[in-house]
């Protein structure tokens, strides 16, 4: 049995889906690039109404992903796929993909609310998750912190909006909380004026709401003095570390001594090891 083949014949159905492949190829390049122009002009209108970065950011990565979607299925329907049975198929399994993808879901929801209802924003020093660090941004499944350390941590959006959010950057001004232990030998009132002149001549501290310093506790082998003073936010770290450092001087210097754990051994003169000690 003999087959001819007939080259002339397919020629034409090479040259027809050849043009098909390059206008599909054609849409999806030009529509990608119309799509990331159209995601940039509506995320600079938003910064023009001056809505908060991460919230551009969050709409603009949406558009974005709507806009390309939609470019994807034009270059389809060209090369001739039935896009309307394509996706009536995709609707179908719409319910399996999301059984399988459902954590994702959640994380996505869980974007959308941490967007609307903004518990942080870009540059708040948060702990969310068992950890702490500065948002850099807010994704559609995740959200990105800088730690102190400047490590980068991708947290799933699903873990930030189930915890417990702390945000340290939401107020202007927060309160220095310290204590100081002087020995039980020294005059409390000469003290209670160091502490307080040092709070007093600190360049950052604020005068309103005034400092608060008063004897929290009568440790084992101290008094302890909570010092409480109040700073900006941004100055929260300067400040604590100069008082602290500035405190343990200043309280030497008037005489204070600010004591450490000790234990006093008492031996009676029945006890062999009395013997020992005392030989």
């Amino acid at each position: 049995m003999e087959f001819n083949f007939d080259m002339q014949a397919l020629v034409p159905l090479f040259t027809d889906w050849g043009i098909k492949i390059v206008l599909a190829l054609l849409i999806y390049i030009v529509g990608k690039w119309i799509a990331k122009r159209i995601t940039g002009f509506i995320g600079k209108i938003m910064q023009r109404a001056d809505m908060d970065e991460t919230l551009v950011t969050f709409l603009s990565n949406l558009v974005y992903a709507i806009l390309l979607a939609a470019v994807i299925l034009a270059a389809l329907d060209k090369l001739g796929v039935p896009v309307t049975s394509l996706l009536a198929i995709l609707g179908a399994a719409g319910l399996a993909i999301g059984l399988a993808l459902k954590d994702s879901l959640g994380n996505f929801a869980a974007g959308v609310m941490l967007v609307f209802f903004r518990p942080f924003k870009k540059g708040d020093f948060v702990e969310v998750a068992g950890v702490a660090g500065t948002v850099d941004e807010v994704r559609i499944f995740s959200t990105v912190l800088t730690t102190p350390d400047n490590k980068q941590i991708i947290i799933p959006n699903g873990q930030v909006g189930a915890d417990s959010i702390t945000n340290y950057s939401a107020k202007e001004e927060r309160r220095v909380d310290m204590v100081f232990g002087v020995s039980y030998d020294d005059d409390l009132k000469v003290a209670r004026k160091v502490l307080t002149e040092l709070c007093a001549n600190h360049p950052l501290v604020l005068e309103d709401p005034a400092t608060k310093i008063f004897v929290m506790n009568l440790g084992e082998s101290s008094v302890d003095f909570a010092v409480r003073p109040w700073a900006k936010t941004a100055d929260y770290w300067t400040v604590y570390g100069d008082l602290l450092e500035q405190g343990k001087l200043a309280l030497e210097e008037a005489g204070c001594s600010i004591p450490y754990p000790q234990s006093d051994l008492h031996l009676h003169p029945t006890n062999p090891l009395s013997k020992m000690f005392k030989d």
